[in-house]
């Protein structure tokens, strides 16, 4: 799937969180949003969601059919969101969790059928949780209900998969086997936009970053940007000497 974002603006109460955002994302594109807190990076995934009105610009879907729509529900997103947004403690197991990813589908009275049964279970193999489909979400470990939530996203099958701040609270293997999933996914065709303090993990397993602060400052491939200490500078108001440009290696 194809999304665009021209100079889109959003205000939350009086004040403006984002201004003349453009962006541009495509299939088997791996975004990092990248940027400071308060950069307005969660608000930009729920002003793609159809969550969060935007006050101006527009927000384009291109599907892989050609169909285009300025309507998030008319396009197949995947959502995975911060951890602590799920109710953790919720008597329910694993497979049960991912099925409430098909909601849409089923609706409130429908009961699952052997497709839907067969969705579940290959977003486990494409989440690598099959071994945890009956065990009870609350015994779960982090990186575990990590990938719950990935496979939730993914079992309706999306072109656009969104992810607000997978990694955090991670360790690092578990942080590393969620990159690689995150990549192979973009290799399927799927569009991955992610937000992220991983700044080094997204460097070197993204293949863009979009550095972000109110606006876009600059949007290009890891290497191109290693020469862009200028957008890096700007985004996080850092000084050219700072720690953060070296061990990035930005020149």
């Amino acid at each position: 799937m194809l999304v665009e974002l021209q100079k889109v603006a959003v205000r939350l109460a009086d004040r403006t969180v984002l201004q003349d955002v453009n962006m541009r994302a495509g299939a088997g594109d791996y975004v990092a949003l990248i940027g400071p807190n308060g950069a307005g990076k969660t608000t930009l995934l729920r002003s793609i969601l159809g969550l969060q009105k935007i006050a101006a610009g527009s927000i384009l879907f291109t599907s892989q059919n050609g169909k285009q729509s300025t309507r998030p529900h008319a396009a197949k997103i995947g959502y995975v969101p911060q951890r602590h947004d799920f109710a953790w403690d919720f008597p329910i197991s694993v497979s049960e969790t991912v099925m409430t990813g098909l909601y849409a589908q089923l609706g409130f009275l429908r009961r699952a059928t052997q497709a839907h049964y067969k969705k579940v279970y290959a977003a486990l193999q494409q989440a690598e949780i099959t071994d945890l489909a009956d065990r009870p979400v609350a015994e779960l470990s982090g990186g575990q209900r990590q990938r719950v939530l990935v496979a939730r996203a993914l079992v309706s099958d999306p072109e656009l998969l969104l992810l607000d701040e997978p990694f955090t609270g991670l360790d690092m293997p578990t942080s590393d086997g969620l990159q690689t999933l995150f990549g192979e996914l973009a290799k399927t065709g799927k569009t991955v936009i992610m937000t992220t303090h991983e700044l080094i993990g997204a460097k070197n397993s993204c293949s863009h970053l979009c550095l972000l602060r109110g606006t876009v400052y600059a949007m290009d491939t890891p290497a191109a940007l290693a020469n862009n200490a200028r957008a890096w500078q700007e985004t996080f108001e850092i000084a050219r000497e700072h720690q953060l440009l070296a061990a990035l290696g930005v020149k």
